[in-house]
């Protein structure tokens, strides 16, 4: 684990290949299942998409902080608004918070090896404030442009970690993660900014600093059941997948307990409360 720490604190980021168990990853897989099989989706069709700078969050997504919602792909639908996919081949991703809500997922994200890594890096007593399961469809997986994870959640001190778990094989064909080692030193480049009244949020610079060129950044390429821990500073992204194999992942974001958790974030959970490791 020191080496972990190590390779965290220098880089931004630490893989671990290859160690989450088949039998956890299937059972979160058949729970995402479910999920998606009672989704109602002729009721809701909000598309998750990063293209328009995070403006087009509505009600259905800020509720989805004490929920579990599906979210579209934006290639799932036609210009008139209709299903051109078979549902199942037409989610983006499920959030944000099934470790709360659904009994799998909590099994899940309370693997000792989650908190042995959170308490290797230095937390004392994390909380689990997010989750999200993302399938990065084949042919149609949208991308998800550079970004920074403390620019949607913040702390005071900064303290959200990110660990994302490959449940399927990632790689650059199927729109795996990319990051900018050392990225974590550069300034926060943007904030999301949230009116609760109207439930409406958008992106304001903070910091000028481009976001990583191409020779900057690399591919985290790695097989089912690898987890990347990744700092709240750390810039990426992943590109779209136009491949025919999709990319399955599930992502949790922590902070430190005694942090301030602000009242600006988009994402407020007075109903649920805190899910400690």
């Amino acid at each position: 684990m020191e080496k972990l720490r190590n390779r965290y604190l220098e880089q931004g980021y630490a893989v671990i290949e290859g160690v989450i168990p088949q039998s956890a990853i299937d059972s979160i897989r058949s729970a995402a299942a479910r999920i998606v099989d009672e989704f109602d989706i002729i009721t809701h069709r909000t598309v998750f998409s990063t293209k328009d700078r995070d403006r087009g969050r509505d009600d259905y997504f800020m509720q989805s902080a004490q929920a579990v919602h599906c979210f579209l792909e934006e290639d799932a639908l036609d210009a008139e608004g209709n299903l051109v996919h078979p549902k199942e081949r037409a989610i983006n991703k499920i959030g944000h918070a099934m470790h709360d809500l659904v009994p799998e997922f909590s099994a899940f994200c309370r693997l000792p090896l989650f908190a042995q890594c959170l308490r290797s890096i230095g937390y004392r007593s994390p909380v689990l404030w997010q989750t999200m399961y993302i399938y990065k469809q084949a042919r149609i997986g949208g991308e998800v442009r550079w970004h920074q994870d403390a620019s949607y959640l913040v702390t005071d001190p900064p303290s959200i970690v990110g660990f994302w778990v490959a449940l399927e094989d990632a790689h650059r064909e199927n729109g795996c993660l990319w990051v900018h080692p050392g990225g974590h030193h550069s300034p926060l480049r943007e904030i999301y900014e949230v009116d609760h009244q109207s439930l409406t949020g958008a992106l304001r610079e903070l910091d000028a600093t481009p976001w990583p060129s191409a020779t900057e950044g690399i591919a985290v390429e790695v097989p089912a059941g690898s987890l990347v821990i990744f700092n709240d500073h750390m810039p990426h992204y992943s590109s779209q997948n136009r491949s025919e194999t999709s990319r399955q992942a599930f992502s949790m974001h922590f902070a430190e307990e005694s942090a301030h958790w602000s009242a600006q974030n988009w994402l407020q959970r007075p109903r649920l409360g805190h899910f400690k490791l």
